[in-house]
């Protein structure tokens, strides 16, 4: 007897879900012409669910399917039967939500893992290109980005032999600041929450922290306002997220020397909306300014991941192709 892949039938998709601490992305997805793709995408607010289960019910209702593999992606660790969102109130036990939505397979991994895991499938066109080249892409990759929180993760390997993912949490690192401002940023936060990471400032709220501690002002703007308002121009706004991009090179170059990578991807769903607003800040000198390494990382590709569902995507890859028998 042999195997072979043969792509799902209308009956055989398998559910993928991406779960962050804002939203919940579902998709159904299928092997086709030998790639995974993505059908019936679908965004809903978290906060509208009581659980992970009920979001997950109403998604499967709405698109009146009944997969019996899952592959569920968390911001959160997910090396426990018992899953607790790191910026959600949501919680669940992997065996019992196998049972509840009866699943034959059920696969948990972490959010930034499945990223990493989508990245070597990414197309051209599904990002864009800071420095250097994407292909091909080099090893190791330090996969990060802001979201709800900040993601990383690692990729290990080569395209020629293989690729795997490392996941972390990374963006749980202590912040560094490294001028007066970044120090001010850090006072500020301190005496909101104590211990100040990384992904305090490198996130939605951080972004909003950012701007309040700059401004002096204990009023917490809305991110996506302030994104829209420095690319329209505002000189407070503007000068708000040039400080973001600056940390974020900071945190990324130290990430890149930590993992030893020499391709760094940021994804996420804050970036993507302002690359080149990225590309003309201090991203860049932040990343290199690391010193006797600063050689090092010049030589380091930078990609900012453009694709509209990169973890959908992730979690899809971690499931196995289902296969027929042929005599």
């Amino acid at each position: 007897m042999s195997t072979k892949s043969q792509p799902d039938n209308e009956g055989g998709c398998d559910l993928v879900a991406d779960i962050g601490g804002t939203n919940a992305r579902f998709a159904l997805s299928r092997q086709e012409q030998g790639k995974r793709v993505l059908l019936e995408v679908q965004s809903l607010p978290g906060a509208a669910f009581d659980s992970l289960e009920a979001a997950v019910r109403h998604y499967l209702a709405s698109v009146r399917a009944q997969p019996t593999r899952a592959a569920i992606a968390v911001a959160c660790p997910a090396d426990k039967d018992d899953i607790q969102f790191t910026n959600s109130a949501w919680s669940f036990n992997r065996r019992q939500l196998q049972r509840s939505l009866h699943l034959q397979q059920l696969e948990i991994l972490n959010d930034f893992g499945a990223v990493a895991r989508a990245v070597p499938q990414l197309a051209p066109s599904d990002v864009v290109t800071l420095h250097g080249t994407l292909s091909p892409l080099r090893g190791p990759v330090t996969v990060l980005g802001p979201g709800t929180g900040l993601g990383v993760a690692q990729l290990v390997g080569s395209s020629a032999q293989g690729w795997a993912v490392v996941e972390t949490e990374g963006g749980h690192a202590g912040f560094a600041p490294i001028d007066e401002e970044d120090r001010r940023i850090a006072a500020w936060l301190s005496e909101r929450v104590g211990r100040v990471s990384n992904e305090r400032i490198l996130c939605g709220n951080g972004l909003s922290q950012v701007h309040a501690a700059l401004r002096g002002d204990a009023d917490l703007t809305d991110p996506a306002r302030i994104v829209a308002a420095a690319l329209a121009g505002d000189p407070d706004s503007a000068k708000t997220l040039q400080r973001f991009c600056a940390i974020l090179g900071s945190a990324a170059g130290d990430a890149v020397l930590l993992q030893g990578a020499r391709t760094l991807v940021i994804a996420g769903g804050i970036v993507p909306r302002f690359v080149e607003f990225l590309r003309q800040s201090p991203f860049h000198a932040r990343f290199l300014a690391k010193g006797r390494l600063a050689a090092y990382l010049a030589d380091v590709a930078i990609h900012v991941v453009v694709h509209p569902s990169p973890g959908l995507l992730g979690a899809a890859l971690a499931l196995p192709d289902r296969t027929i028998d042929l005599p």
